[in-house]
């Protein structure tokens, strides 16, 4: 009878420790950002008992609401301070450099490819982040085609000689460098006033994103040449992925898939309607209507941002990426280097 007890007992004890909620804090994107956290981030994980069918409830910040530097986001993770990053690439890479393999200048010029390249450089990038950071990648997004938004008209690459680019990442800035220019890195957030005092004359980021923060309003000229997709994504601290069981884990990594595949269709949208808002072209269906000047995107140009993946992106992220993971290198080279013919 004693026996029958106990395991009556230890059965109740575990069905209530399975009916434990699972509790966790979320690091977002910034308000600041757009339509993607705005539209598909946020209401994802306000409602992620509902998307995930797991019992849990989530406290989400945008980071800069949080008043983090978006830059931060991978030893935030580490700390375990916050259990699910949304992690801006271009940022964070200057503390994990093999995440920038996912996105080099030159490597990504549309949707299509950087899909492809992004899936096949990602176990990579994942084993470093769990290596240095503590923390496993459950998905990676594209903000979308990161243009060039300039104070001074300018008429192509050339004229960037002796101005100031903001500039995500180490790739861009080895980039604009090529044409005389000085790449700048810059928080998403202080970028719209640094262009309207002159701390910078130009800026990199996607249409979506421009719209959202006021870019145009700053800016005079947009040169519609796409130099990266900008790849964000999802990473959990592992010790919040370990205490999950299970079925948790696949529901969790179910549901960020499905949120990944949406926002990849999602940008691609946003950033045929973005340009046209920000030149006011119709139809302009998500954001607000501004009238800078587009500029004609020479031969000459898209030649410059296919050549600097070989000519300068690839050659200054390896060395430096090296550094820190001996093999980076040759994996890029054996997944996306392999892919793209290198």
């Amino acid at each position: 009878m004693r026996s029958l007890f106990a395991t009556t007992a230890l059965i109740c004890l575990a069905q209530a420790a399975a009916a434990e909620p699972v509790s966790l804090r979320v690091l977002g994107q910034p308000v600041g950002s757009g339509l993607i956290q705005q539209q598909k981030e946020q209401p994802f994980f306000e409602n992620f008992a509902e998307t995930s069918g797991i019992d849990a409830t989530v406290e989400y910040l945008p980071v800069d609401v949080a008043g983090i530097p978006d830059n931060d986001g991978m030893r935030v993770i580490r700390t375990g301070l916050f259990d699910i990053v949304s992690f801006r690439g271009p940022q964070v890479s200057r503390d994990e450099p093999t995440m920038l393999g996912l996105d080099l200048v030159g490597q990504n010029p549309d949707y299509a490819s950087g899909k492809a390249h992004t899936e096949a450089f990602l176990p990579v990038v994942d084993a470093a982040v769990q290596q240095r950071f503590n923390s496993k990648l459950l998905g990676v997004w594209p903000a979308g085609p990161q243009v060039i938004f300039c104070k001074p008209e300018i008429g192509g690459l050339a004229d960037l000689e002796g101005l100031k680019v903001r500039v995500g990442d180490q790739s861009a800035a080895a980039f604009v460098g090529q044409f005389g220019a000085t790449g700048i890195p810059l928080p998403f957030g202080e970028v719209q006033q640094s262009l309207a005092r002159g701390v910078v004359d130009c800026a990199i980021t996607g249409p979506s994103s421009a719209n959202s923060a006021g870019w145009p309003e700053v800016t005079t000229t947009v040169l519609p040449i796409a130099l990266q997709l900008a790849v964000n994504g999802y990473a959990i601290n592992l010790d919040s992925w370990n205490a999950l069981d299970g079925e948790q884990q696949d529901k969790l990594q179910g549901a960020i898939d499905t949120l990944v595949s949406d926002v990849w269709a999602y940008s691609e949208e946003l950033y045929v309607d973005a340009m046209n808002c920000n030149t006011g072209q119709a139809p302009c269906e998500h954001g607000t209507e501004y009238s800078l000047k587009s500029v004609p995107v020479s031969d000459a140009d898209l030649k410059a941002v296919s050549d600097a993946l070989v000519g300068s992106s690839l050659p200054a992220w390896t060395k430096q990426c090296n550094a820190v993971n001996e093999s980076c290198e040759a994996d890029w080279m054996a997944s996306v280097g392999a892919k793209l013919g290198l």
